[in-house]
Order: structure tokens, then sequence, then C-alpha cells
């Protein structure tokens, strides 16, 4: 490691003023706690806060996974991991349980975190109330007087329009039974995840310079009501095509070729990790006309998954490291 900067990028001084805003957050749950945003290398709005969580609390015993909409490779997350190990020199891995601080956009990993893990969430826009209130001084007295009237009104809103509430992303959840919460726009099949979770979740918005947090083993229940539950993304009936697995969250795929819809796991590490653990039974897989776990054909499509050129061959199965890197130093490549 070149040492044009400090570690971690940021001055110490820098580091303590978000370390205090993140100890103010994990004693308030759910509470928004003002910092002074630095200036990055990256602009606003792609990932500043959490990345700005993430150089204050890191250490050299650290392993760093990084995820951008379930992805450990997009231009985004890739950038990201970069410029941690430049000014870091700490591991990365995109093996969820390996790792010990992960940063994520849009996405809470599948593989089920333990205490000990820390995720980072990046946030656009952490106020819930800001779609009917556009003042910030209202917000704080709403927030202070615990009135959430404008944000039940938005999910009743949407079901006398549409018999149901809409929000795809982002769905407002109250923490510790106070306060009303953006969850970042993690899709609503992970805002369960949140509740009771193991791990320590900590949210950044580098734009609204805004900190707040999730501790471990704190209640976290989406707004809903009591006619109308709350309901997350339905799958049933749907599988990835590539590993199996069912009751995970899907992206819906199209073949240019044949026009024909698909589905695969967007949790990419999870679908490799998982590729020859199918959630049903192999003559499940057989009869739905699909290749059965373990043969040439399914582990040639998990090749492909992790980046291998459709010209190699799949190697026999007992042979297959159904992982994408691993742990690795840096100046191994994650393109």
């Amino acid at each position: 490691m070149q040492q044009r900067y400090n570690y971690a990028f940021f001055d110490e001084a820098s580091k303590r003023e978000i370390r205090r805003a993140l100890v103010k957050g994990v004693s308030i749950p759910g509470y928004q706690v003002p910092f002074a945003s630095r200036e990055m290398p990256i602009g606003r709005g792609w990932g500043t806060g959490g990345l700005q969580i993430t150089l204050a609390i890191i250490g050299p015993d650290d392993t760093l996974k990084v995820i951008d909409q379930g992805s450990d490779d997009s231009v985004n997350a890739v950038n990201i991991k970069k410029l941690v190990v430049d000014t870091t020199d700490v591991e990365v891995t995109d093996a969820t349980e390996d790792a010990t601080l992960i940063q994520s956009r849009h996405r809470i990993p599948e593989h089920p975190l333990d205490d000990g893990q820390i995720l980072v969430l990046q946030v656009p826009t952490p106020e819930p109330l800001r779609s009917f209130e556009p003042s910030e001084a209202a917000t704080k007295r709403l927030h202070a007087e615990a009135d959430y009237t404008g944000a039940w009104l938005e999910l009743f809103d949407q079901i006398v329009r549409f018999d149901a509430t809409t929000t795809g992303a982002d769905h407002p959840v109250q923490v510790f039974g106070r306060y009303v919460m953006a969850p970042s726009p993690i899709p609503r099949f992970d805002n369960l995840k949140l509740n009771q979770a193991r791990h320590l979740t900590l949210l950044g918005a580098g734009r609204e310079k805004k900190i707040y947090a999730v501790p471990p083993f704190t209640d976290v229940k989406p707004l809903d009501f009591e006619d109308y539950p709350f309901a997350v993304e339905t799958f049933e009936g749907k599988r990835c095509r590539l590993c199996g697995a069912e009751g995970v969250y899907l992206d819906e795929l199209v073949d240019e070729a044949t026009g024909e819809t698909y589905y695969q796991c967007n949790d990419t590490n999870y679908c490799v990790s998982s590729a020859c653990q199918p959630t049903k039974p192999v003559d499940a897989a057989a009869a739905s006309g699909t290749e059965s776990c373990g043969s040439k054909a399914s582990l040639r499509a998990a090749a492909r998954f992790v980046g291998l050129s459709p010209q190699s061959s799949a190697p026999e199965a007992p042979s297959l490291t159904l992982r994408t890197t691993g742990n690795s130093r840096k100046g191994t490549s994650h393109a």
C-alpha cells in the first residue's frame, strides 16, 4: 500500500466525528443524526454516506465485502472496494459469511448475517416524511412529537387507489416502537431481515448528511394496517434457473434470442455458493425440464455466471469451487 493518504483516507478528526454520530445513532435506534459529510473522490449520490461510515470504522483486521443491488462485480461496488483497499490494504471477499464489514446498496444479503458482522447501507433519501413535508424543521418537529399521520395517510391513499400498498422499495418501518425510519431503498423482501437481526446495521446518507442505525436484536416493524398487512414481493412458483433456489429475491430477465422470461438470484454470491444445493429435490428440477444440479450443463451455466468464458468447458462436479473470489488481497481482479 502506497501511503499517499491517511489510513482509510480521512484524517483522524473526521473519523472521530463520524464515529461519534454513529454512537448516538446506535443509542437512539432510527434517529437521524446530522454529521459533517466530507467531500469524497466519488460524486454524491453514489454511496458517499455508506463509504464514509465504512472508512470511519474499518480496521486492519477487517474483511470487506461491497455489493451493489446484489452484485459484487458492478462498477460502483468494484470502485468502492478499490478505494478502500488502496487506503487500508484490508482483505476483500465476495463470501458474505467471511466478511466482517459489508457495504451494500439496495440489498441485504441472502445469507443470514451474524453477530460480529456490520452491515452498512447506502441511503439516498433518509427522511421518510420528505414526500409530503419538504421542510426539514417541520420533519424534525414531527419526529419529536412522534406524529406520523402523513406516513399513514400515504399508505392509506395507496390502498384507496390500488387496494394495496404500492411501495416497491424503501417501505417505512418503525424502529424500537418509536422512530419511523427509511430503511434505504431495499425491497420489501428485505425489510423483515432487519427485525431482531443479530448484526448491527448502519445507514449513511452523504448528500443529506445524516447517519442512523439499527442495533442488534431491535424490533423493526413495517408500517401496515390490520386489514391490509405488510406483504413482501412474492416469487411463488419461480426459482433461479442457475441454482434452483426458491424463497429468495429473484431478478426477472428476458432472453433476447428467444423472448423467454426467466429468473435468477439477485444476490450473485448466494447463487454461486448454492449452485449445487437446490432447495427443491432433483426430481422436481427434472420434472420442470431443467438440468439437475451437478450435471455438466448446470455446472457450465454456473461457470458462465461467475465470469468464465462461454467456451470454457465445465469441470467435473467434485473439482468445482462455486465461489467467485473468496478472500483476496489488493491487486486481485474483481472485474
